[in-house]
Protein backbone atom coordinates (compact mmCIF):
# COMPACT_ATOMS: atom_id res chain seq x y z
CA UNK A 1 0.00 0.00 0.00
CA UNK A 2 1.35 3.54 -0.95
CA UNK A 3 1.89 5.54 2.12
CA UNK A 4 -0.65 7.90 3.12
CA UNK A 5 0.95 11.34 3.13
CA UNK A 6 0.54 13.93 5.96
CA UNK A 7 -0.79 16.58 4.19
CA UNK A 8 -3.86 14.32 3.46
CA UNK A 9 -4.11 13.28 7.28
CA UNK A 10 -3.78 16.97 8.41
CA UNK A 11 -6.37 17.75 5.07
CA UNK A 12 -8.60 14.96 6.68
CA UNK A 13 -8.23 16.67 10.28
CA UNK A 14 -9.80 19.80 9.31
CA UNK A 15 -12.40 18.11 7.08
CA UNK A 16 -13.45 16.27 10.40
CA UNK A 17 -13.19 19.41 13.12
CA UNK A 18 -14.87 21.66 11.01
CA UNK A 19 -17.64 18.91 9.30
CA UNK A 20 -17.04 21.35 6.17
CA UNK A 21 -15.00 20.67 2.81
CA UNK A 22 -15.41 24.61 1.76
CA UNK A 23 -13.59 25.64 5.90
CA UNK A 24 -11.62 23.14 5.57
CA UNK A 25 -10.34 23.96 2.00
CA UNK A 26 -10.41 27.82 3.25
CA UNK A 27 -8.17 27.23 5.70
CA UNK A 28 -6.00 25.31 3.62
CA UNK A 29 -6.04 27.60 0.24
CA UNK A 30 -7.22 24.68 -2.15
CA UNK A 31 -10.30 24.47 -3.77
CA UNK A 32 -13.70 22.22 -2.32
CA UNK A 33 -12.94 20.19 -5.06
CA UNK A 34 -9.67 19.45 -5.10
CA UNK A 35 -9.78 18.74 -1.00
CA UNK A 36 -12.77 16.20 -1.57
CA UNK A 37 -10.23 14.27 -4.55
CA UNK A 38 -7.81 14.03 -1.69
CA UNK A 39 -9.95 12.69 0.93
CA UNK A 40 -11.34 9.98 -1.71
CA UNK A 41 -7.61 9.27 -2.58
CA UNK A 42 -7.24 8.50 1.23
CA UNK A 43 -9.76 6.71 1.67
CA UNK A 44 -9.11 4.12 -1.00
CA UNK A 45 -5.08 4.29 0.77
CA UNK A 46 -6.52 3.03 3.92
CA UNK A 47 -9.53 0.88 2.15
CA UNK A 48 -12.06 2.27 4.44
CA UNK A 49 -14.73 5.20 3.89
CA UNK A 50 -13.99 8.04 6.32
CA UNK A 51 -16.15 10.41 5.62
CA UNK A 52 -20.59 10.41 5.12
CA UNK A 53 -21.00 13.09 2.38
CA UNK A 54 -24.40 14.55 1.84
CA UNK A 55 -25.27 18.17 -0.48
CA UNK A 56 -25.17 20.01 2.96
CA UNK A 57 -23.34 18.00 5.55
CA UNK A 58 -20.19 15.82 6.09
CA UNK A 59 -20.08 13.27 9.15
CA UNK A 60 -17.41 10.79 10.46
CA UNK A 61 -18.09 7.65 9.76
CA UNK A 62 -17.17 4.19 12.57
CA UNK A 63 -13.60 4.26 11.27
CA UNK A 64 -13.52 8.23 10.40
CA UNK A 65 -14.07 8.84 13.99
CA UNK A 66 -11.67 6.25 15.24
CA UNK A 67 -9.15 7.46 12.51
CA UNK A 68 -9.59 11.08 14.71
CA UNK A 69 -9.40 9.98 17.76
CA UNK A 70 -5.65 8.33 16.72
CA UNK A 71 -4.30 11.30 14.98
CA UNK A 72 -5.22 13.89 16.46
CA UNK A 73 -2.89 14.37 19.60
CA UNK A 74 -0.33 13.18 17.23
CA UNK A 75 -0.63 15.53 14.73
CA UNK A 76 -0.36 18.54 17.37
CA UNK A 77 2.09 17.17 19.44
CA UNK A 78 4.16 16.81 15.88
CA UNK A 79 2.91 20.89 14.93
CA UNK A 80 4.15 21.59 18.95
CA UNK A 81 7.52 20.45 18.13
CA UNK A 82 7.94 21.08 14.93
CA UNK A 83 6.77 25.58 15.98
CA UNK A 84 9.48 24.97 18.71
CA UNK A 85 12.43 24.02 16.29
CA UNK A 86 11.15 26.78 13.65
CA UNK A 87 10.45 29.42 15.40
CA UNK A 88 11.42 31.65 18.46
CA UNK A 89 7.96 32.56 21.34
CA UNK A 90 8.67 36.08 19.70
CA UNK A 91 7.98 34.72 16.07
CA UNK A 92 4.70 33.07 16.27
CA UNK A 93 2.09 32.56 13.68
CA UNK A 94 -0.59 31.27 12.53
CA UNK A 95 -4.35 32.23 13.36
CA UNK A 96 -6.10 32.09 16.84
CA UNK A 97 -9.70 31.69 16.76
CA UNK A 98 -11.89 33.50 19.80
CA UNK A 99 -15.25 32.73 19.79
CA UNK A 100 -16.59 35.09 22.74
CA UNK A 101 -19.72 37.22 23.90
CA UNK A 102 -20.11 41.07 23.02
CA UNK A 103 -18.90 41.98 26.77
CA UNK A 104 -15.55 39.77 26.59
CA UNK A 105 -15.01 40.82 23.08
CA UNK A 106 -15.16 44.51 24.37
CA UNK A 107 -12.48 43.97 27.26
CA UNK A 108 -10.13 42.17 25.19
CA UNK A 109 -10.02 44.82 22.99
CA UNK A 110 -9.87 47.87 25.59
CA UNK A 111 -7.18 45.79 27.82
CA UNK A 112 -5.13 43.01 25.38
CA UNK A 113 -5.32 42.93 21.61
CA UNK A 114 -3.19 45.83 20.92
CA UNK A 115 -0.34 44.73 22.84
CA UNK A 116 -0.45 40.77 21.74
CA UNK A 117 -0.42 42.03 18.28
CA UNK A 118 2.35 44.45 18.33
CA UNK A 119 3.99 41.42 20.01
CA UNK A 120 3.25 39.05 17.88
CA UNK A 121 2.73 40.75 14.30
CA UNK A 122 2.68 36.83 12.68
CA UNK A 123 -0.82 36.02 14.24
CA UNK A 124 -3.66 36.52 13.01
CA UNK A 125 -6.47 37.24 16.06
CA UNK A 126 -9.97 36.30 14.66
CA UNK A 127 -12.56 37.31 17.44
CA UNK A 128 -16.40 36.52 16.39
CA UNK A 129 -18.71 37.35 18.79
CA UNK A 130 -22.48 36.29 19.00
CA UNK A 131 -24.71 35.21 22.23
CA UNK A 132 -25.41 31.78 22.12
CA UNK A 133 -22.74 29.36 24.19
CA UNK A 134 -20.90 27.26 21.11
CA UNK A 135 -19.24 23.92 21.17
CA UNK A 136 -15.75 25.84 20.87
CA UNK A 137 -13.90 22.22 19.79
CA UNK A 138 -16.23 21.35 17.38
CA UNK A 139 -17.10 24.82 15.40
CA UNK A 140 -13.10 24.86 15.21
CA UNK A 141 -12.51 27.73 17.96
CA UNK A 142 -8.88 27.53 20.37
CA UNK A 143 -10.67 29.02 22.69
CA UNK A 144 -14.28 31.18 24.24
CA UNK A 145 -15.26 33.69 26.02
CA UNK A 146 -18.58 33.74 28.58
CA UNK A 147 -19.26 34.27 31.99
CA UNK A 148 -17.92 32.06 34.77
CA UNK A 149 -21.27 30.26 35.36
CA UNK A 150 -21.88 29.30 31.50
CA UNK A 151 -18.03 27.56 31.16
CA UNK A 152 -18.73 23.60 30.30
CA UNK A 153 -17.32 22.34 33.00
CA UNK A 154 -15.04 19.75 30.70
CA UNK A 155 -13.11 23.41 30.01
CA UNK A 156 -10.40 25.20 31.39
CA UNK A 157 -11.20 28.58 32.66
CA UNK A 158 -9.22 31.56 32.87
CA UNK A 159 -10.74 34.44 34.83
CA UNK A 160 -10.25 37.95 34.08
CA UNK A 161 -11.48 41.14 34.35
CA UNK A 162 -13.27 40.64 38.03
CA UNK A 163 -16.59 40.21 39.58
CA UNK A 164 -19.12 41.56 37.40
CA UNK A 165 -23.14 43.05 38.39
CA UNK A 166 -26.28 42.87 36.44
CA UNK A 167 -28.09 45.99 37.85
CA UNK A 168 -31.83 47.05 36.86
CA UNK A 169 -31.24 51.22 35.66
CA UNK A 170 -34.08 53.98 34.37
CA UNK A 171 -33.22 57.39 33.29
CA UNK A 172 -33.82 60.44 35.99
CA UNK A 173 -37.33 60.86 34.08
CA UNK A 174 -38.96 57.60 33.90
CA UNK A 175 -38.35 57.64 37.63
CA UNK A 176 -39.71 60.96 38.26
CA UNK A 177 -43.06 60.21 36.27
CA UNK A 178 -43.56 56.10 37.76
CA UNK A 179 -41.51 56.04 40.89
CA UNK A 180 -38.53 54.54 42.47
CA UNK A 181 -38.76 50.49 42.83
CA UNK A 182 -38.31 49.61 46.61
CA UNK A 183 -38.24 45.87 45.81
CA UNK A 184 -37.85 43.51 43.10
CA UNK A 185 -41.73 42.56 43.27
CA UNK A 186 -42.52 46.37 42.38
CA UNK A 187 -41.22 45.81 39.23
CA UNK A 188 -44.47 44.45 38.16
CA UNK A 189 -45.84 47.35 38.52
CA UNK A 190 -43.46 49.07 36.04
CA UNK A 191 -43.01 49.53 32.42
CA UNK A 192 -40.00 47.06 31.99
CA UNK A 193 -37.55 46.48 28.84
CA UNK A 194 -37.10 43.07 28.65
CA UNK A 195 -33.69 40.97 26.63
CA UNK A 196 -34.06 38.10 24.06
CA UNK A 197 -31.67 35.18 24.56
CA UNK A 198 -30.48 33.27 21.72
CA UNK A 199 -32.73 30.66 21.82
CA UNK A 200 -35.40 32.98 21.44
CA UNK A 201 -36.44 33.30 25.31
CA UNK A 202 -37.23 35.92 27.80
CA UNK A 203 -34.43 36.74 29.40
CA UNK A 204 -35.56 36.42 33.51
CA UNK A 205 -34.11 39.39 35.78
CA UNK A 206 -32.35 37.60 38.63
CA UNK A 207 -32.00 39.13 42.01
CA UNK A 208 -30.62 38.01 45.42
CA UNK A 209 -33.47 38.69 48.55
CA UNK A 210 -33.10 37.71 51.93
CA UNK A 211 -29.56 35.54 50.82
CA UNK A 212 -32.08 33.82 48.21
CA UNK A 213 -32.23 33.96 44.41
CA UNK A 214 -35.14 35.36 43.04
CA UNK A 215 -35.84 35.45 39.88
CA UNK A 216 -38.85 37.60 37.72
CA UNK A 217 -40.18 37.29 34.76
CA UNK A 218 -41.07 40.97 34.50
CA UNK A 219 -43.66 42.85 32.25
CA UNK A 220 -43.76 45.22 29.24
CA UNK A 221 -43.57 45.66 25.23
CA UNK A 222 -40.52 46.31 24.32
CA UNK A 223 -37.80 43.16 23.73
CA UNK A 224 -34.18 44.23 22.84
CA UNK A 225 -31.19 41.34 21.98
CA UNK A 226 -28.73 44.05 22.90
CA UNK A 227 -27.58 45.39 25.83
CA UNK A 228 -25.91 48.62 24.36
CA UNK A 229 -29.54 48.76 22.78
CA UNK A 230 -31.29 48.29 26.25
CA UNK A 231 -29.01 51.09 27.60
CA UNK A 232 -30.12 53.43 24.83
CA UNK A 233 -34.07 52.64 25.13
CA UNK A 234 -33.24 53.55 28.83
CA UNK A 235 -32.31 56.96 28.13
CA UNK A 236 -34.88 57.38 25.95
CA UNK A 237 -37.42 57.07 29.12
CA UNK A 238 -38.90 53.49 27.41
CA UNK A 239 -38.32 51.91 30.81
CA UNK A 240 -36.41 50.15 33.37
CA UNK A 241 -34.03 47.71 32.07
CA UNK A 242 -31.35 44.98 33.78
CA UNK A 243 -27.60 45.16 31.94
CA UNK A 244 -24.41 44.47 32.94
CA UNK A 245 -22.99 47.25 34.93
CA UNK A 246 -20.04 47.96 32.34
CA UNK A 247 -22.50 49.14 29.65
CA UNK A 248 -24.84 51.02 31.74
CA UNK A 249 -21.44 53.10 33.18
CA UNK A 250 -20.98 55.54 31.14
CA UNK A 251 -25.00 56.06 31.27
CA UNK A 252 -24.69 56.63 34.63
CA UNK A 253 -21.71 58.58 35.31
CA UNK A 254 -22.90 61.00 33.15
CA UNK A 255 -26.49 61.52 34.85
CA UNK A 256 -28.82 59.94 31.71
CA UNK A 257 -29.20 56.78 33.90
CA UNK A 258 -29.52 55.53 37.36
CA UNK A 259 -29.21 52.37 39.26
CA UNK A 260 -32.21 51.37 41.30
CA UNK A 261 -32.74 47.73 43.75
CA UNK A 262 -28.48 48.37 44.19
CA UNK A 263 -29.09 46.07 47.71
CA UNK A 264 -30.48 43.08 45.45
CA UNK A 265 -27.71 43.11 42.73
CA UNK A 266 -24.96 41.21 44.28
CA UNK A 267 -21.52 41.25 42.21
CA UNK A 268 -21.33 37.23 40.50
CA UNK A 269 -17.76 35.98 39.06
CA UNK A 270 -17.20 37.65 35.78
CA UNK A 271 -15.61 36.91 32.51
CA UNK A 272 -13.41 33.84 31.86
CA UNK A 273 -11.65 32.31 28.94
CA UNK A 274 -11.59 29.02 28.83
CA UNK A 275 -10.28 25.73 26.56
CA UNK A 276 -10.12 22.35 25.88
CA UNK A 277 -7.63 20.63 28.27
CA UNK A 278 -7.89 17.06 26.00
CA UNK A 279 -5.26 18.64 23.31
CA UNK A 280 -2.41 19.91 23.44
CA UNK A 281 -2.64 24.27 23.51
CA UNK A 282 -1.53 26.19 20.41
CA UNK A 283 1.42 28.10 21.41
CA UNK A 284 -0.53 31.12 19.73
CA UNK A 285 -3.27 29.96 22.63
CA UNK A 286 -0.17 29.86 25.29
CA UNK A 287 0.66 33.52 24.78
CA UNK A 288 -2.76 35.13 24.21
CA UNK A 289 -3.39 33.50 27.65
CA UNK A 290 -0.30 35.36 29.40
CA UNK A 291 -1.19 38.33 28.07
CA UNK A 292 -4.81 38.29 29.38
CA UNK A 293 -3.10 37.11 32.74
CA UNK A 294 -1.35 40.63 32.92
CA UNK A 295 -3.51 42.74 31.23
CA UNK A 296 -5.87 41.60 33.97
CA UNK A 297 -3.30 42.30 36.82
CA UNK A 298 -3.01 46.09 35.44
CA UNK A 299 -6.40 46.39 35.39
CA UNK A 300 -7.27 45.67 38.90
Amino acid sequence: MKNVSLADLKAFLLVARYRSFQQAANDLGVSRSSLSHAMRGLESQLGVRLLHRTTRSVSLTEEGAALLQRIDPLLNQLDTALDATRFRPQELHGTLRINANEGGARWLLAHVVDGFLQAHPQVVLDIVTEGRLVDIVADGFDAGVRLAEAVPLDMIAVPFGGPIRFIAIASPQYLNSAGIPQSPADLLQHRCIAQRLPSGKRYRWEFMQHGKPLTLNVPGNLCLDNSALLVEAVVKGLGIAYVPEPYAREAIDNGLAQQVLSPFSPPIAGLCLYYSGHRQIPATLNAFIAAIREANEAAL
